[in-house]
C-alpha cells in the first residue's frame, strides 16, 4: 500500500470509527460491561472502589476474580488492584471462615444463608473501609459478585451496602431441547450450542460465556439434551462429551443433567423389556449412573418424558409414573442425584378432556414418590399457550416436590421474530392463588415448598439458545432467558424490576431511554394475546409449526391437536364449555377459584373462552358483544405493535446502530405478521358469527381463502 493510500485509508476509518465502536452485535447479553457516562457516578465507583482482596485459590473464585476484573476495566476503565492485605475502598471476598473475618462479622449472618446465598455489606474490617462480599461457599461468593457488577451496571449502588440475598428454589435449570445432530426442537435462534463432533477434544471459548452468563442470574443447572431423548447420549463416547462441558461448568455451579429415554436399557443394553420392576432394567440403570458418576461427580441427574406424545414409559409395562420414576431415582440416589418427571402427559382420546390429563395421571399418585424426585409441571395445563390458566397439579399434591415448567423459546408466541417480554406471563403464573391451603397459597409459595412435606424445590424454562451471535436471534428475546433466572432464583420478583435492570444492563441508563422500553416490554405480552388468543382463545396456531394463525386446521394426528377442539365455534357462539355441566376441568381447582372459573359472571374476561361456550350476543363488562369484543382485540393488538414500532423508532440517538436496526426490520415484521393473524382469525370466526367487523375498524384487505392458504416461513 502506497502512503498516499495508507493515509487515505487510515483516513477512513477515522470517519468510520464511531460507527465501528458503536456496533454490538448482542453477544454480550446483559453483561455488556460499557463504560459508565454519567462522569460523576464513574469518579465516584472509580475511587470508591480501587482494589480487591480475595482469600482462597479455588476455580470459582478465580472466576469472580476475573469477572471483576472485566467488569471494572469495561465499567470504570480501570485496572483494580489485587491486595495481599486489607486497604481502604478495598472488596473484600471471603467465605465466612476466612480469617480476615474473625471478630468482624457476626457469625449469625451467615447461618441461613445455606450453600448459595451471600451477603454484600458495607463495613470496617482493621478499621479500613471495605466492601465485604461474603458467603459459605464460594458458589456463594460467584453469585455475590455478579450481584455487585449489576448494581453498578444499573448505578444503583448506596453509600451503605447491607443486602443478603438467598435463593427460594434448589434446582434452577434450563432444558435444552437440543438433538445430537445439531438440530434444535423449537429452536428459533440457530442451531444447538453443544458442537457435539467437536468434543471433548476441542472445547468451545463459548461454553465458559454460557456459563458465565447463567451464573450471573442464579441458574444452577443445564439439562443439555432434548426431553425426546435419543438414548445414545447415555454411551461412553458421549458421556465424554458432557463431561467436558461439565468440567467448564463446573467452576460456575452449573450443574449438567441429561433427558434420558426409558427405553435406554432395550436400545444400549439389549435387555428385552425397560419394565422398571424388572431386577435387570433396575441394576442396569444402576450401572449407568455409577459410569456416569466416575466421570462427572457432580453430575445433577435426569429429566424423564415419559408417556407422552408416544415416548415410551413405565406405563407400557402396566406401571405408573411413580414406578417409574422411583427406579431412576433408586439409581441415583447414592450420589446425591434428582430425577425431573414431566407431568406433561396426555392421550388421543377426543371424548375426554386435554386439560384434565395431566392432574389425573398425578395426583392419586401423591406420595408416592422419592425424596429425591420433583414432578415437573408445565405452567398451564395443555402447552405453553399465549395465556393459560396455572395448572391446577399446583397444591394438589402436597406430599410431592414439584417444580415450575415454563417455556423460554417462543414456540406458540411468534418464535424469535416477536418481541414478547415472557416475565409477565411468569409472574401471572406465578402470583395466581391456588387456595391449596386458603388465601395466599400462590403458585409460587407452593413451588418454594411451603405447602409440601418434601423439601426439593425447583424451576425450569425451555431454553431460547442457540448458536446465533446474539444467542437468542431476538435482541429483546434475551431478557426472557434473564427473566427466568431471575424468578428462578426469587419467585415474587416483579417483572417491572426485571424489565428495567435488563434495560439498564443491556442497552442504557438513559431514562428517556428505559422508560418507553420498559413501557413496550411489559405491555408486549397482552399484545400479543391481543393478536393471537384473545378472551381465553388457545391452541390455533397454525398444525405442527405453530407459526402464524390456523383457527381452522381440522385435520391432525390425534383430535386433540386440531384447533377446532380447542375453540369449538359454531353459530351458537365460540369456547370451550370447562363448567360442572361441560368437561367438568373447573373441579381440579380448589375454591373459590373453581366457583370463580365456573360462573360466566364471575370468570375472569381473559380466560372466558378457556371456560366457557359463550353465545356471539353475550354482553360484556364493555357493554360489547363477544362478537365486538373479539374483534376490538384483535385489532388493538394490531394497534399496539405500530405504538411499540413508533416508540422505537424514537430511540435511535440512544443505542448502536445494530441492535436498533435489528429490533426495527423485526418489529416491521412483527406487525406484517399481526396484521396477518387479526384477519385471519376475524374472517374465520366471522363464518360462524355471521356478524359484521364493526364499523369503525379498517376491513382486511384479503378474502379468508387467501389465509387459509398463506404459509408463514
Amino acid at each position: 500500500m502506497t502512503p498516499k493510500l495508507s493515509r487515505r485509508f487510515l483516513f477512513i476509518l477515522i470517519l468510520l470509527s464511531p460507527f465501528i465502536l458503536k456496533a454490538n452485535d448482542g453477544y454480550d447479553l446483559w453483561l455488556n460491561y460499557r463504560k459508565i457516562e454519567n462522569k460523576t457516578l464513574l469518579d465516584k465507583y472509580g475511587k470508591a472502589f480501587t482494589s480487591y482482596y480475595i482469600s482462597g485459590k479455588s476455580e470459582t473464585l478465580k472466576a469472580a476474580e476475573n469477572e471483576l476484573k472485566l467488569a471494572f476495566s469495561g465499567l470504570l476503565g480501570t485496572k483494580p488492584k489485587v491486595l495481599n492485605s486489607i486497604t481502604n475502598n478495598c472488596i473484600v471476598l471471603a467465605t465466612k471462615n476466612e480469617s480476615v473475618l474473625k471478630g468482624h462479622v457476626s457469625v449469625k449472618n451467615y447461618d441461613k444463608l445455606g450453600k448459595e446465598g451471600f451477603i454484600i455489606r458495607s463495613v470496617k474490617i482493621n478499621n479500613k473501609n471495605c466492601t465485604l462480599i461474603s458467603a459459605n461457599t464460594d458458589i456463594g461468593i460467584l453469585y455475590g459478585v455478579f450481584h455487585f457488577i449489576k448494581l453498578i451496571q444499573t448505578q444503583q449502588i448506596v453509600d451503605k451496602l447491607a443486602i443478603t440475598e438467598i435463593p427460594k428454589l434448589d434446582i434452577r435449570a434450563l432444558n435444552h431441547w437440543d438433538n445430537l445432530d445439531g438440530s434444535i426442537e423449537r429452536g428459533y435462534a440457530g442451531n444447538s450450542l453443544w458442537k457435539w463432533d467437536e468434543l471433548p477434544n476441542t472445547v468451545d471459548k463459548r461454553y465458559t460465556d454460557y456459563a458465565r452468563a447463567n451464573t450471573s442470574i442464579g441458574i444452577n443447572a443445564t439439562v443439555l439434551n432434548n426431553v425426546n431423548s435419543n438414548p445414545k447420549i447415555l454411551t461412553k463416547e458421549y458421556l465424554e462429551k458432557v463431561k467436558a462441558l461439565a468440567d467448564v461448568f463446573r467452576p460456575y455451579g452449573l450443574k449438567v443433567y441429561l433427558s434420558v429415554s426409558f427405553t435406554s436399557p432395550i436400545k444400549l443394553g439389549g435387555l428385552p423389556t425397560a419394565d422398571p420392576l424388572n431386577p435387570q432394567v433396575i441394576d442396569w440403570w444402576g450401572t449407568k449412573a455409577k459410569e456416569i458418576y466416575i466421570l462427572i461427580p457432580d453430575f445433577g441427574g435426569f429429566l424423564v418424558k415419559a408417556n407422552s406424545e408416544g415416548q415410551p414409559g413405565p406405563q407400557d409395562y402396566g406401571r405408573t409414573h411413580a414406578d417409574g420414576a422411583n427406579m431412576l431415582a433408586q439409581a441415583l440416589e447414592p450420589y446425591k442425584g434428582v430425577v425431573m418427571w414431566r407431568a406433561f402427559v396426555y392421550n388421543s382420546d377426543p371424548e375426554e378432556d386435554r386439560v384434565l390429563q395431566a392432574y389425573n395421571s398425578f395426583k392419586p399418585l401423591d406420595g408416592q414418590f422419592k425424596d429425591n424426585v420433583l414432578i415437573q409441571i408445565k405452567n398451564g395445563p395443555i402447552d405453553f399457550q399465549p395465556r393459560e390458566p396455572f395448572s391446577p397439579l399446583f397444591g394438589a399434591m402436597p406430599n410431592t416436590s414439584l417444580m415450575m415448567e415454563f417455556q423460554i423459546t417462543q414456540e406458540y408466541l411468534g418464535f424469535s421474530n416477536h418481541l414478547v417480554f415472557l416475565s409477565t406471563l411468569y409472574e401471572e403464573t406465578l402470583d395466581s392463588d391456588t387456595y391449596a391451603k386458603g388465601e395466599g397459597s400462590t403458585v409460587g409459595k407452593v413451588i418454594e415448598g411451603n405447602y409440601s412435606t418434601k423439601k426439593l424445590t425447583g424451576m425450569a424454562g425451555v431454553s431460547n439458545i442457540g448458536n446465533s451471535a446474539n444467542w437468542c436471534g431476538h435482541p429483546f428475546a434475551q431478557s426472557n432467558w434473564y427473566s427466568l433466572g431471575r424468578l428462578a432464583w426469587n419467585p415474587e420478583t416483579a417483572s417491572e424490576t426485571i424489565a428495567e435492570d435488563w434495560i439498564r444492563m443491556t442497552f442504557s441508563n438513559n431514562k428517556e431511554f428505559i422508560a418507553p422500553v420498559k413501557k413496550m416490554m411489559l405491555e408486549s405480552r397482552e399484545t400479543t394475546v391481543d393478536y393471537m388468543t384473545p378472551l381465553g382463545l388457545n391452541h390455533i396456531m397454525a398444525y405442527n409449526t405453530h407459526r402464524g394463525p390456523g383457527p381452522w386446521v381440522d385435520t391432525a394426528a390425534q383430535p386433540n391437536w386440531k384447533s377446532t377442539y380447542y375453540h369449538r365455534a359454531d353459530s351458537e357462539g365460540v369456547g370451550f364449555d370447562r363448567t360442572t355441566g361441560g368437561s367438568n376441568a373447573v373441579s381440579q381447582y380448589f375454591s373459590p377459584v373453581k366457583d370463580r372459573f365456573n360462573s360466566l359472571e364471575t370468570c375472569p374476561e381473559n380466560l372466558l373462552l378457556w371456560f366457557h361456550h359463550v353465545s356471539w350476543n353475550h354482553k360484556l363488562k364493555s357493554g360489547n358483544t363477544l362478537w365486538d369484543e373479539i374483534c376490538f382485540h384483535y385489532y388493538s393488538g394490531v394497534d399496539k405493535v405500530r405504538e411499540m414500532q413508533s416508540s422505537w423508532n424514537q430511540l435511535k440517538p440512544f443505542i448502536d446502530d445494530e441492535r436498533f436496526i435489528k429490533v426495527k426490520h423485526l418489529l416491521e415484521e412483527q406487525e406484517e405478521e399481526a396484521v396477518i393473524w387479526r384477519n385471519s382469525c376475524v374472517l374465520y370466526f366471522q363464518t360462524f358469527s355471521k356478524m359484521a367487523i364493526p364499523v369503525e375498524l379498517e376491513k382486511p384487505e384479503k378474502p379468508l381463502s387467501y389465509y387459509i392458504d398463506l404459509k408463514l416461513e
